[in-house]
């Protein structure tokens, strides 16, 4: 688990790729912020998490697979991911934030990407 990395992922960097091409401005990682989001639209105040289908159980989804060993151990980490998104999501709404949750299987289309991101912020 030291390889797994929670900033700068393939997914992470496809949407900021996506963002820029289509001239908005954000900030990464904004520790000020509840969550510490992955993007920052400040102008939209928009937050935008790119999530692992894997870590946070995207339903029906061939990535979010529970491994065979350790099945107990999983099952918990992966309940108290999804309560921690449910607490964050609450919280931001609360703050007035507009949230996007963008899965890791999401950023591999782009018209995917469009649909959540371009068309919530107009």
């Amino acid at each position: 688990m030291s390889r797994i990395r929670s900033t700068n992922t393939q997914p992470e960097i496809t949407v900021r790729s996506f963002l820029h091409r289509n001239g908005f401005r954000f900030r990464l990682h904004q520790k000020s912020i509840y969550g510490r989001p992955d993007i920052v639209l400040k102008k939209y105040k928009t937050v935008i998490f790119i999530d692992g289908c894997f870590w946070h159980r995207h339903k029906d989804c061939t990535y979010a697979y529970t491994p065979k060993s350790r099945i107990d151990f999983w099952n918990n980490k992966f309940e108290s991911n999804i309560k921690r998104d449910k607490k964050v999501n609450k919280s931001l709404k609360n703050e007035g934030w507009n949230l996007i949750r963008i899965w890791e299987c999401e950023t591999e289309v782009n018209e995917l990407l469009k649909s959540k991101i371009i068309y919530k912020l107009i």
